[in-house]
């Protein structure tokens, strides 16, 4: 056992030589990796100290930016806006009449009520868009009498709230009565009333 060791310690003295009589450098990590890949970087080891003082980086907070309500976007002025995007009108009348196709052609019940819901929506938003393009042509032609009474030397007036709502409530009427929709709609307003007059009533129970 004794000589055994011996002869096992002599063959690892000689192994750590070169034939120069120096011994071998210990490869390291590094030079491992470089080469596994021989254009390869030099990798260098993750493992390093920590610092006694930690090195803080400041990072821009960003911030949400909501064109809307910023200055930096500008004012928003819908007569500009409307003239800008008008070539959308095109669009959505196109999107319209591809439903009203898909609607007449569609046999799935299902499908059908989706592509109705659809179509209900996009005719809501034309109503509306064509209601806000008439309330702003009504305004732009006060704004236009106003001025003129200016110049003239006159003193200009502002509408009210409720004298507004009066010439809308005049101009609905006139554009129900010239679509024949006027006997309709009293009728339903006059069912509306009903019910809230019926609702304050007492009831016979409370008798």
């Amino acid at each position: 056992e004794e000589l055994l060791r011996v002869q096992s310690e002599a063959r690892t003295r000689v192994s750590k030589k070169v034939p120069g009589g120096k011994k071998t450098a210990k490869p390291t990590k590094a030079t491992v990796k470089q080469q596994q890949g021989k254009k390869g970087p030099l990798e260098m080891s993750a493992k390093k100290p920590v610092p006694f003082l930690r090195q803080v980086v400041p990072v821009r907070k960003k911030v949400q930016r909501d064109p809307r309500f910023d200055d930096l976007s500008g004012e928003y002025k819908p007569e500009i806006f409307m003239k800008t995007y008008s070539f959308l009108d095109s669009i959505k009348k196109q999107e319209k009449e591809m439903v009203q196709k898909q609607l007449k052609k569609c046999r799935n019940m299902e499908q059908k009520e989706k592509l109705q819901q659809l179509l209900n929506r996009m005719t809501q938003q034309e109503q509306a868009q064509k209601k806000q393009q008439k309330l702003r042509e009504r305004e732009l032609t006060l704004k236009r009498q106003q001025r003129e009474l200016a110049k003239q030397g006159k003193k200009p007036f502002f509408l009210k709230k409720s004298e507004k709502r009066k010439l809308e409530l005049a101009e609905k009427y006139a554009e129900l009565k010239r679509s024949g929709k006027l006997e309709s709609f009293l009728n339903k307003k006059r069912k509306r009333n009903a019910i809230k007059d019926k609702r304050h009533l007492p009831s016979q129970k409370n008798l």
